[in-house]
């Protein structure tokens, strides 16, 4: 059949988690949750950087394009998710999931490239501190962000244009909770062993390019902490620590969704299970990670909660990301 052919198939059927029955609803309330969370401190984290001029630095420019690349990727799965667990029947269009499955791909991409950009971030601060403003220039970050949402594009394309020349003819039942590449694949009339190619392709080299230079990037800062003294140290360790433990949770869960993909005795439902919270976990944990071990951005919470104050009251000298989220 030819590649080229137009589709049979004007909407896919999104099956999801139906098979869980009234166990549903209570995923429902969870994302639900996950996803105001995910929202509301992703939101405060892009406040607090656009309007604190304490926190000027690169470090957190590239930190709130983090911040709104979460917004976006969990904007484009969970919201239709959570419309699923309440309908018996959830469809999308022919082109409405091409588009979903884009900027799904997109943002996941962009998100592992923005983060190599923070690792070249630290870098340059500890292993250049001399040079540090002068390397980093307004000009370079902006250069470093279009750069990283090219490398997104770039690998995102190839597939999903491939995948929109192909001719589905039915069954048009994803079972997943939203166009998923690798679900809606198998709905392909004909062969589709180029596809797999090229997505297995295009997913496996940006996922070790980024990390291998987020690997090389930790090797030289490794390298030049060993010649600090101990408060340097401490202080160069501190730096890092909440951008190292985002990338630890990023690549982990990354890895669990492609071996899940590639084991053939695992259920569809639990393929599904670790999609969704791979999708949701890193956004989430993101804002709680870079409040909870950076000093700057809790004082800058702080600012925001009781300005024009110079003696912060007792309420706001705890105040922290957690109490922000069950106040709002």
């Amino acid at each position: 059949m030819n590649n080229t052919q137009p589709s049979s198939v004007a909407f896919f059927i999104l099956q999801g988690l139906g098979s869980l029955g009234e166990k549903r609803m209570v995923l429902f309330v969870i994302f639900l949750l996950a996803y105001t969370i995910i929202l509301g401190g992703n939101s405060m984290i892009i406040y607090l950087v656009r309007t604190d001029p304490k926190l000027g630095s690169p470090m957190y420019f590239f930190l709130h394009h983090l911040s709104f690349v979460d917004m976006v990727y969990t904007t484009v799965t969970i919201p239709n998710m959570l419309s699923g667990f309440l309908t018996d029947l959830k469809t999308v269009s022919f082109p409405g999931c091409f588009l979903q499955m884009y900027c799904f791909i997109h943002m996941a991409t962009t998100g592992r490239a923005l983060l190599t950009v923070m690792a070249y971030d630290r870098y340059v601060a500890i292993c250049n501190p001399l040079r540090y403003t002068t390397v980093m220039t307004r000009p370079v970050r902006l250069l470093l962000i279009v750069g990283a949402w090219t490398f997104g594009a770039f690998f995102t394309l190839p597939a999903i244009t491939m995948a929109t020349q192909r001719s589905y003819c039915g069954p048009n039942v994803v079972r997943h909770c939203w166009c998923d590449p690798s679900s809606l694949r198998v709905l392909v009339c004909g062969d589709t062993q180029v596809e797999n190619m090229v997505s297995l392709s295009s997913a496996v080299i940006s996922l070790l390019t980024t990390g291998l230079l987020i690997l090389i990037s930790y090797i030289l800062i490794v390298m030049a902490i060993a010649k600090m003294g101990t408060t340097q140290r401490l202080k160069a360790f501190t730096t890092c620590v909440a951008h190292l433990t985002v990338v630890s949770i990023s690549y982990t869960s990354a890895s669990f969704v492609y071996i899940s993909y590639r084991v053939g005795n695992i259920s569809p439902e639990v393929r599904i299970i670790v999609s969704v919270l791979y999708s949701v976990l890193t956004p989430f944990l993101n804002p709680m990670i870079y409040s909870l071990r950076n000093k700057e951005l809790r004082d800058a919470i702080k600012r925001a909660f009781c300005p024009h104050t110079d003696i912060l009251p007792q309420g706001c000298k705890t105040l922290n990301i957690m109490s922000w989220h069950k106040t709002h």
